[in-house]
């Protein structure tokens, strides 16, 4: 089920794509549009001013056509821009086929939401195509009470269940098989009874009578060929393309397709002799297919167009053996399917199920073929909020009974077709025989188109046509007002009055003279452009400051080079404002009563004062005493402010030097530099410079690395005292031996004086007794 929601137009703009545009170029400009219906068919954003009095001396009839933002910034009022946008209305949204109505305008997509509803218990035709060769003897065995059986299992999805059966072997013609008698008769070697080899038969239309299924195909016959490929295409193709044969309803439509072989495709007729391309049409006489001799294979681009257009879904059964070739066809085949069919297909039910419940799961959007120019665009909204755009944007997997999905779909014209004429396109699921039918409208033309005057007098004695504020010339004549004719535009005479002063340069080297009147030439950039009498003038060669066309302060900018200043704004480039307020200082006078106001910015009389409004002096006393605390928390983390020093200490810009040979010395700038000398808590010095640049910015240059007093050295002084000790100890301990030297020479000296008195004694008293006893 398919519902249309929600149309909408889906232009947008936004400042950055508008930024790459223009480096770009700009697609109005570039269009080089001489009336308006082709101005607006060069872009969505492009405009057509038709104001007469639009265009200035030298500009061309082409300058109308711009980017509506340019055309207004240029003077021309929203009022008499043509700018006409795309429409859309639902003419039929209740009942299928749904049908609406687009109007395009080039460049301007125009969208609509389409949602997809997965039915309960929808109506399935299924035929069944079988390969009948020799080598599928056992399998037709097995689908002869195909019948009633899938008519059982396929009344568990849907109440309206319809089968038929048909059958295919190979064309009828050398070398696919033997054409002499007996073997057109029985094509099976040996005792085998096989019928007349045949290119397709259909052999049961599309009934809900599983039992009669049963009859009919239980009367069929194994034929054979020579060849391993078999000619299903050719049966394909007629099973699609037969619809009143076959039966086919407006309901799901699937065709299983049993072989356990490969296929014959274009251009392999020719090993028949047969050369003509298949056409695509219906050659059934009493249900055989009769012209297989006369037509070669469809190719596979041929059967995918004619399965989608008849909405039919195929399901390719195959041995295991040739899945890998009719994997690679289901990917060329959408909405198709392959399962791996047993040896003597016993698992065909199972295998039809399955492939069923795959494809029914699946949505897949395709169009009609799209007039030129056209575009279309998907974007899918699938189940579990899963998108997907680009080819992906077609589809939505994995779709259970009552699941909704959503597409965007968006529609996009380049132009307008030739004829201009309304065109009808068409979108559907692959499968499903609803369909939105879309009309497209083209806007190829202005609204004023329809006031166009033929053979004005405002053209030069009726010339031409007077069309949206300008004229569009009769064969022959050009001109703005088509004054002149084309034979004529070259005459020296003519030229002679595109000359600037008599000069020799034509149109000042910046156009070109048509008519006796310069036509300017355009530049790259769509906004630079040559005007003027003789295209002297031009809005980009005025004077720039700071890099931008006089100052980027004026709103029109530069006019025949010399900048259009705001009232507020002065100076060749626009860069001088006239607003005293920022010379205002805090005490209320202009420049702080020490400079005068010039062009916003004060000029300081006293070169010690700097600033805006004069009140910086960076060499004044206390500058280092007012920026310590600040410095100290910026630099070093510490200090009174380092809780708050984001807040209050962010007014400069800290730079950071390895030592003090690093801060700026007063003579190596511009500008006078403080030098600054602090103490913190811990008694470390810090050095930093204070100044004012010449941006008026406050610049702070601090030593990274404290200065701080060292502390006492305790080793050394420890040693110190211990060896003070050691040496007073040994001085002590000399001095006590000495003394004790001297004293001991003294006693001794002493001890062998009275030894001597001693001895003297001795020998007088010995002496005496000789002398007595004599």
């Amino acid at each position: 089920m398919l519902t249309l929601q929600g149309l909408c137009c889906t232009t947008a703009h936004s400042d950055s794509f508008l930024f790459v545009f223009h480096l770009e170029g700009n697609e109005c400009t570039d269009a080089n549009a001489r009336y308006c219906g082709k101005c607006i068919q060069a872009g969505a954003k492009c405009g057509w001013c038709k104001d007469p009095d639009f265009l200035k001396q030298g500009e061309t009839v082409s300058s109308r056509c711009d980017e509506v933002q340019s055309l207004v910034k240029r003077g021309c009022v929203e009022a008499m821009i043509e700018n006409p946008k795309g429409d859309k209305k639902v003419l039929k949204n209740k009942i299928q086929p749904q049908k609406l109505s687009l109007t395009l305008r080039s460049g301007q997509p125009q969208s609509f939401e389409l949602k997809f509803k997965r039915a309960e218990d929808y109506p399935i035709d299924l035929y069944y195509l079988m390969d009948l060769s020799y080598s599928m003897k056992d399998d037709l065995e097995n689908v002869k009470n195909l019948g009633t059986s899938l008519m059982l299992e396929m009344s568990k999805i849907t109440s309206d269940f319809r089968i038929g059966f048909g059958s295919f072997v190979e064309k009828t013609v050398m070398p696919y098989i033997s054409t002499t008698p007996a073997k057109l008769l029985n094509p099976c070697t040996g005792d085998q009874n096989c019928t007349s080899p045949f290119s397709y038969k259909n052999v049961l239309k599309l009934t809900n009578d599983g039992k009669r299924f049963n009859t009919l195909v239980g009367q069929q016959h194994i034929s054979g060929n020579l060849d391993s490929p078999e000619g299903g295409f050719d049966a394909i193709m007629q099973v699609a393309v037969c619809g009143d044969h076959i039966g086919w309803r407006n309901v799901t439509r699937l065709l299983v397709f049993s072989t356990d072989a490969g296929f014959h495709f274009a251009g392999d007729g020719k090993l028949g002799g047969i050369v003509l391309p298949n056409d695509g049409k219906c050659h059934l006489e009493n249900n055989v297919y009769t012209m297989s001799h006369y037509y070669d294979y469809p190719s596979i681009a041929h059967l995918v167009q004619k399965l989608s257009d008849n909405n039919i879904q195929t399901i390719f059964a195959v041995t295991e053996e040739f899945q890998p070739v009719y994997q690679e066809l289901k990917n060329l085949i959408p909405k198709s399917a392959v399962g791996t069919l047993s040896a003597n297909s016993s698992n065909v039910i199972n295998l039809i199920i399955d492939a069923y419940n795959s494809l029914s799961s699946e949505v897949i959007l395709e169009n009609s073929k799209l007039p030129e120019g056209v575009t279309i665009a998907y974007t899918s909204r699938c189940k579990n909020g899963v998108v997907s755009k680009g080819e992906n944007g077609r589809k939505c997997s994995n779709i259970s009974i009552g699941d909704e999905v959503t597409f965007n779909i968006s529609v996009t014209s380049k132009g307008c077709p030739k004829q201009g004429k309304p065109e009808t396109i068409k979108i559907k699921p692959l499968g499903f025989t609803e369909e939105v039918e879309i009309t497209l409208n083209f806007i190829c033309e202005c609204e004023c188109h329809n006031d166009a005057i033929k053979n004005s007098e405002l053209c030069h004695f009726g010339n031409g046509t007077y069309e949206c504020g300008a004229c569009k010339c009769n064969d022959g004549r050009v001109g703005r007002q088509c004054e002149c004719s084309s034979n004529d535009v070259a005459t020296e005479d003519m030229d002679r009055t595109c000359r600037k002063d008599n000069g020799t340069d034509i149109c000042s080297n910046n156009g070109e003279c048509v008519c006796g009147t310069c036509e300017c030439k355009k530049r790259d950039n769509p906004e630079e452009r040559y005007s003027g009498q003789y295209c002297e003038c031009d809005n980009f060669n005025c004077d720039r400051s700071g890099n931008k066309l006089c100052g980027g302060e004026s709103e029109y900018l530069c006019e025949c080079r010399v900048c259009v200043c705001d009232p507020m704004w002065t100076g060749s480039a626009c860069d001088c404002s006239l607003d005293n307020s920022t010379c205002m200082a805090s005490n209320k006078q202009m420049c702080n009563g020490r400079g005068k106001c010039e062009c916003g910015t004060c000029k300081c009389d006293d070169p010690k004062f700097q600033g805006p409004t004069c009140e910086t002096c960076p060499t004044c006393p206390g500058v280092c005493a007012e920026h310590k605390e600040c410095v100290q928390c910026r630099a070093f983390g510490t200090g009174e402010k380092k809780d708050k020093c984001k807040e209050e200490c962010d007014d400069f810009t800290l730079i950071k030097v390895r030592d003090r040979d690093k801060l700026p010395q007063p003579n190596d700038a511009s500008y006078p530099v403080m030098h600054c000398k602090e103490r913190d808590a811990n008694d470390c010095w810090f050095y930093y410079t204070f100044a004012v640049n010449n941006d008026t910015k406050k610049e702070v240059h601090v030593v990274e690395t404290l200065d701080c007093p060292s502390g006492p050295d305790i080793i050394p002084i420890v040693a110190g005292v211990v060896a003070g000790i050691v040496l007073i100890g040994l001085a002590l301990l000399l001095i006590w031996k000495l003394l004790m030297i001297i004293h001991d020479r003294r006693e001794f000296a002493k001890f062998e004086k009275e030894k001597m008195n001693a001895k003297w004694d001795t020998v007088s008293a010995w002496e005496c007794n000789q002398f007595c006893e004599r």
